[in-house]
């Protein structure tokens, strides 16, 4: 799965010294020209400031390669075993890495949440987002996938409104609609060349949008590491009476490997966002997310001979504008805000 992008954008400009503050000046003296020199103080924060962000955009850019060899790793998988096992192998190698990690032998507190019924629903729509495009995979193209999943954030925009009070403008309503236009170009109606696959991206998307939500809601009362280790809990909870039916034993050291490798991209792609977003503001992130097409289009010509399409580029594109769109008029809407005028 792809991961989601955040709100806002790039700021055009530099940021000042001193996080956006004035750069302080030395009093001129008498008879010379008023000058601003920063002081080295200030000039050493800012150049760290700008370091970190450096370091949370390299570590964005690892996380968006992590969920690329997860939609690398389910598709190849998914060409000799079931795709429910997939999912479960995806949700039990996770887990034993949080059990790992986390050890909530030690650290019960873990393990409490303020709102059971929201993590068992969240954890159900991050499940259906994980089937439905393990399938989709099976039969799309990387790229076709991931571009149709980009429209994830054009949905948790549109839905934000009646679902948490954040009621968007027309501007960023039109940008939707444009983004929406922009995944009809990659499913090219009419033209027969996308599998019919291509309906479950796009309902993996819609329930990655009521999951994001979801997410955003229990994030005011639950801990990120307990709604992290509850995603892998329930994920094997629900699929595992599942896996009898439908299990086939790997017949290759590599899909062992990839078994095991999949849970492990996923937890340490969420662990490395985690700490880019520490580093950098999540508006100087979001559009690093998109370089997962990139990835998505180097492994499907690798790995499985695929090469994109003019349609699925050009939809892409628009769909990645569309978002960005989105990003930045956030961004003026915080920034309105702040000065007190309303959204045109």
């Amino acid at each position: 799965m792809t991961t989601p992008p955040r709100d806002g954008a790039p700021a055009g400009a530099p940021i000042p010294p001193a996080m956006g503050q004035p750069a302080l000046v030395e009093p001129p003296l008498d008879g010379e020209a008023t000058t601003t020199m920063p002081r080295p103080a200030a000039a050493s924060d800012a150049a760290k400031a700008q370091k970190m962000r450096l370091v949370g955009i390299g570590l964005m850019l690892c996380t968006v390669a992590c969920f690329a060899c997860i939609d690398a790793s389910a598709k190849y998988l998914g060409r000799h075993l079931d795709v429910i096992e997939v999912v479960w192998t995806r949700y039990a190698s996770a887990l034993v890495l949080a059990l790992l990690v986390f050890n909530p032998i030690n650290r019960p507190s873990l393990l409490r949440t303020t709102r059971p019924g929201l993590q068992i629903g969240r954890s159900a729509l991050l499940l259906s987002t994980t089937v439905l495009n393990f399938l989709a995979l099976k039969y799309l193209q990387l790229d076709q996938a991931l571009a149709i999943s980009f429209s994830m954030p054009l949905m948790v925009a549109a839905l934000a409104g009646p679902m948490l009070g954040e009621w968007i403008g027309p501007r960023r309503w039109a940008a939707i609609v444009v983004g929406l236009l922009g995944v009809i170009l990659v499913l090219q109606p009419g033209f027969g060349s996308v599998h019919p696959a291509a309906l479950l991206s796009i309902l993996s998307a819609a329930c990655g949008a009521f999951y994001a939500i979801a997410t955003r809601v229990l994030s005011r009362f639950d801990p990120d590491e307990t709604t992290l280790f509850y995603s892998n809990l329930l994920g094997v909870v629900m699929t595992t009476p599942l896996v009898p039916f439908v299990w086939t034993t790997p017949d290759s050291p590599l899909l062992v490997v990839l078994m095991i490798a999949i849970g492990g991209f996923g937890s340490l792609g969420h662990f490395l966002m985690i700490v880019a977003h520490r580093h950098t503001p999540a508006s100087i992130l979001s559009p690093f997310s998109y370089s997962q097409l990139l990835w998505a289009s180097l492994f499907g010509f690798f790995v499985f001979g695929d090469v994109p399409n003019e349609w699925t580029l050009i939809g892409a594109a628009v769909v990645i504008a569309s978002g960005l769109y989105l990003l930045h008029r956030e961004r003026v809407r915080a920034r309105d805000a702040r000065l007190g005028r309303a959204e045109p």
